[in-house]
């Protein structure tokens, strides 16, 4: 795969030429820093390793400084790598920005969609409750009721839908449609939505 990593904007919507209103996500692409490339001699396989995102040298340990000075570049806060990109066509400390990407063209963004922490089963897997609060129940409403196993198995199934932690999960949004780019300032506008939160990491893959 080919790709920048980035940050989620925000959301707007523009008017395309028949007069339609286009809800769109707007995305910084880049610029990213190569890193590193990973070699079939050296490590098995090749993949060019790109850096986004400036980070403080007092939070940096002493081998990711190394890393970071072999490559001729200050720290970065995220690394990704792309196995898609042509061998021999970069080189460390080159820089990769929105340029990369066309107007119409179809992409796929990986983000981390918004954590709800601890959730009941109403609101992670949609149940209905118990419904109506008649014959005297008592905080029952939003309960997930009977889990079905008696004598045999004597145990909860795997996968059964219970409470338990909701969303900060990686999600792929696929085909998403390039409305605009601004390469000056590496900005992306692409239709419809992006998972995760204003500001939040995403991975631009062509």
């Amino acid at each position: 795969m080919q790709g920048l990593i980035g940050k989620k904007i925000g959301m707007t919507s523009v008017f395309d030429e028949a007069g339609k209103n286009i809800p769109c996500t707007v995305l910084q692409a880049g610029p990213c820093v190569v890193t590193q490339i990973k070699t079939r001699e050296k490590d098995g396989y090749f993949a060019v390793q790109l850096g986004f995102g400036e980070k403080k040298e007092k939070h940096t340990t002493k081998a990711e400084l190394g890393h970071f000075k072999k490559a001729g570049t200050s720290p970065k806060k995220k690394l990704v790598e792309f196995n898609g990109f042509p061998e021999g066509q970069f080189r460390e400390g080159e820089i990769l920005t929105a340029e990369i990407f066309n107007n119409e063209e179809w992409v796929d963004v990986c983000g981390w969609s918004k954590g709800k922490g601890f959730q009941g089963v109403v609101k992670r897997h949609g149940f209905g409750g118990v419904g109506d609060q008649s014959h005297g129940q008592h905080n029952r409403g939003r309960a997930p009721g009977s889990l079905g196993a008696s004598s045999f198995p004597s145990r909860v199934l795997p996968g059964m839908k219970m409470a338990g932690r909701m969303g900060g999960a990686r999600v792929y949004a696929e085909s998403k449609r390039v409305i605009k780019i601004m390469p000056e300032s590496n900005i992306l506008i692409v239709k419809g939505s992006v998972p995760g939160p204003k500001g939040g990491y995403v991975i631009i893959i062509k």
